[in-house]
């Protein structure tokens, strides 16, 4: 039986946050709150009698042994291990929400509908019904409680509930603790705008998207499009570091080399983060150079405010590199004609007190 090509993910891009003053209060909100935005995200929908163990073949994390109401980090891969997009799968009974970035919701929807027989698991695109608002900080938590929203009680867990006033029904599911925001909320798309407003009152920062790829840079989290690229394996990108990928779990499609790199060996290259002396110059690509040789490339580029009370605030370039792997924490590399510091990630938050 001849295997269809499986989709790849996109081809890989810079990705550069502009060096905002505002981002001040962004990382203010951060480390003393929280922010809250919508995501840029698309969200594929299994729903049957199947949907868990359809999932379950495909993902590469275990979605079956954390049980009903659980909410993990996991990739969907070619047969030889690539990465062909990345999400969160929540499960509530005999539904699975599977929510990746925008740019992967073409390649899942493919693997779903490729992959899992019907008479099983119906696949339904949800993005144009929803909408996923996002809460990152350090007392997210806190915040979405006083906004009147039951929190799961663990990381890793999700639950549907509606919201006094009848907004609702809406899936609450709190992420890892290593992830880059700590609650998601999939609401109707015509009450998502009353679930922000209640987060904003209750104390949390409004912000967009931006502000959430500034949160995912800073926890050392791969991008689809920037991270991602045709040819990564899960453990290039941190996949399992992260707690993206299960080594007990059943077969998975790409299981065997994601297996075989982990028992037998070590990724050839791995993100990092760097910490720039200078601006990086403008450039539609960064190679990074060490000794005059290419060690990778500079993937995503943000301005980093850090302490003090002057308006703007002073700051530093940062950036996540995909690097070789001998090229250590520590070691002093060059990318866009500016020195820069290889750092293990995820990035420390720096303090910042307003005037």
């Amino acid at each position: 039986m001849t295997q269809s090509p499986s989709p790849t993910a996109p081809q890989p891009a810079l990705l550069r946050l502009a060096a905002d003053p505002a981002l001040a209060g962004i990382v203010q909100a951060l480390r003393t709150g929280a922010i809250v935005a919508r995501a840029d995200v698309s969200v594929l929908e299994l729903t049957g009698p199947g949907a868990v163990t359809c999932l379950q073949g495909l993902l590469t994390n275990d979605l079956e042994k954390p049980g009903d109401g659980a909410f993990v980090y996991g990739a969907l891969l070619t047969p030889k291990g690539m990465i062909v997009v990345d999400g969160w799968a929540a499960r509530l009974g005999t539904t699975v929400r599977y929510t990746v970035p925008a740019a992967g919701r073409d390649r899942a929807h493919a693997i779903f509908e490729r992959s899992i027989p019907p008479r099983l698991a119906r696949t339904a695109d949800r993005t144009g019904d929803v909408a996923v608002v996002r809460l990152a900080g350090v007392h997210a938590l806190a915040l979405a409680e006083a906004a009147r929203i039951t929190v799961p009680a663990a990381p890793g867990k999700t639950l549907e509930t509606t919201l006094d006033g009848g907004i609702g029904p809406v899936e609450v599911a709190r992420a890892s603790d290593a992830a880059p925001f700590a609650l998601q909320v999939v609401a109707p798309a015509a009450v998502a705008a009353a679930v922000m407003e209640r987060l904003v009152a209750a104390g949390a920062r409004a912000a967009d998207a931006t502000a959430l790829e500034f949160a995912r840079i800073i926890a050392g989290w791969p991008g689809l499009v920037s991270e991602i690229d045709e040819k990564t394996l899960p453990q290039e990108v941190r996949l399992d570091e992260l707690g993206g990928v299960s080594y007990t779990k059943g077969c998975y499609t790409g299981q065997e080399t994601v297996s075989r790199l982990h028992f037998r060996g070590h990724p050839n290259r791995v993100l990092r983060g760097l910490e720039f002396d200078d601006e990086p110059q403008p450039a539609e690509s960064l190679p990074v150079s060490r000794a005059e040789r290419d060690v990778g490339r500079v993937s995503s580029l943000a301005w980093l405010p850090e302490g003090g009370t002057l308006t703007p605030p002073p700051g530093r370039w940062i950036g996540l590199a995909v690097l070789r792997h001998e090229v250590e924490p520590g070691a002093v590399v060059r990318a866009g004609g500016a020195d820069a510091r290889v750092i293990a990630l995820p990035f420390t938050m720096p303090r910042y007190e307003p005037a």
